[in-house]
């Protein structure tokens, strides 16, 4: 069967230009490729015509002797050149170029096209902030001192002595990346010269080592809002490490831990604080006062016949949320005292109180009367 024209097989004019030339051999390799027609059993046939069209027109040699003789420039060793017959020789090559498209951008590589190295971005940075609960209710502005990478000032981040440009690296031509040939395939692997950078420094910054970076220590200025908790997360945008050469900086994240308090304990915008009240005055009632949170105080009524765990609330004494204007409740939590070290006065009157209080504990008879229908009910 006689081969196809190679102008025709990538679907281009005689007069492409070898970008025209590299762009439709990508696409129809990807088009024909074995891997991507399973189902075709003419797939594989069509992708080798495919390279080898593109071996011969992309070599301005090869090219210029099929324009002249056709597919006989190539026949008898005539016209060969430096890849003999263009079916052979380089297929790993042209496989490893199709590799690259088909697979680059999923593991991440590629060649990029540019040849030129991207800028290194620099390390996101993390710091751990206890804050009271007072200054998590009013919100504050806290100094931190960041040990962190800064641009080096000598070189102004270049990495180079007296501002010498970084030239390419001679081992990967700019790329960042080298290959080896393992039988079929071609791995590729970051270059051992520049550690992917694509440059070198021939003539490294004293003061940084060539890494374009210093460490140091800065301070900051923190805000941090009202209403913040345990686990809040406030981003410092470009505040983390100085990127390699010149690349933009990292983001500093500051971790909220609020510590506890001895009076209030918090459940979201809530506070709860437990106060103690005499049996005097759970018994009778009364005002008792109580703290609350912005250092102020409240009065609260206490009804008579208060028992322990019962609960008042104070309205807007919470806490700030930390999105919103809305603020929390404050919810006061009595636990009635029992009076210890008595004088035998105290003591004597405590008597005659309780022998005249039978019917003055509700919950303890409807306890006791609960515990005589069980006792009851076990004897039947």
């Amino acid at each position: 069967m006689s081969k196809r024209d190679y102008y025709v097989v990538l679907g281009i004019s005689r007069t492409a230009t070898a970008e025209e030339i590299k762009k439709a051999y990508r696409k129809k390799a990807k088009e024909f490729h074995p891997d991507r027609n399973s189902d075709n059993p003419d797939a594989e046939a069509q992708f080798k015509e495919v390279n080898e069209a593109h071996e011969v027109l992309k070599d301005p040699d090869k090219r210029a002797a099929y324009d002249r003789y056709g597919h006989g420039a190539f026949e008898g060793g005539m016209g060969g050149g430096r890849g003999g017959h263009p079916g052979q020789g380089d297929f790993a090559s042209a496989f490893s170029d199709v590799f690259d498209d088909l697979f680059g951008d999923f593991m991440g590589g590629g060649r990029g096209g540019s040849g030129r190295p991207r800028a290194t971005r620099g390390s996101d940075l993390r710091y751990n902030l206890r804050v009271t609960l007072e200054e998590a209710f009013a919100g504050i502005q806290k100094t931190i001192s960041v040990p962190t990478s800064v641009p080096c000032s000598e070189c102004a981040g270049t990495g180079a002595e007296s501002g010498a440009e970084p030239v390419t690296c001679p081992t990967c031509s700019g790329m960042g990346k080298v290959r080896a040939q393992q039988g079929f395939f071609t791995v590729e692997r970051t270059c051992p010269t520049c550690q992917g950078a694509g440059q070198m420094v021939n003539n490294p910054c004293k003061s940084c080592s060539g890494a374009g970076r210093v460490e140091k220590e800065r301070s900051l200025s923190v805000n941090i809002p009202a209403g913040v908790e345990t686990g809040t997360r406030i981003r410092l945008a470009g505040e983390g490490e100085a990127g390699l050469r010149g690349g933009p900086s990292g983001d500093l994240y500051i971790f909220i831990d609020v510590k506890e308090h001895n009076l209030f304990q918090r459940d979201g915008v809530n506070l709860f604080c437990r106060v103690p009240v005499s049996i005097g005055t759970a018994a009778l009632g009364g005002d008792i006062e109580v703290p609350t949170i912005d250092g102020g105080r409240s009065r609260v009524k206490v009804p008579a016949g208060s028992q322990s765990g019962r609960q008042m609330r104070l309205r807007s004494k919470g806490m700030p949320a930390l999105r919103g204007s809305a603020t929390g409740d404050m919810y006061i939590e009595l636990a009635v005292e029992t009076p210890v070290n008595l004088t035998s006065r105290q003591k004597e009157i405590m008597r005659e109180f309780e022998d005249t209080s039978a019917d003055n504990n509700p919950e303890g008879s409807s306890f006791f009367s609960k515990v005589k229908t069980f006792w009851e009910s076990m004897k039947s």
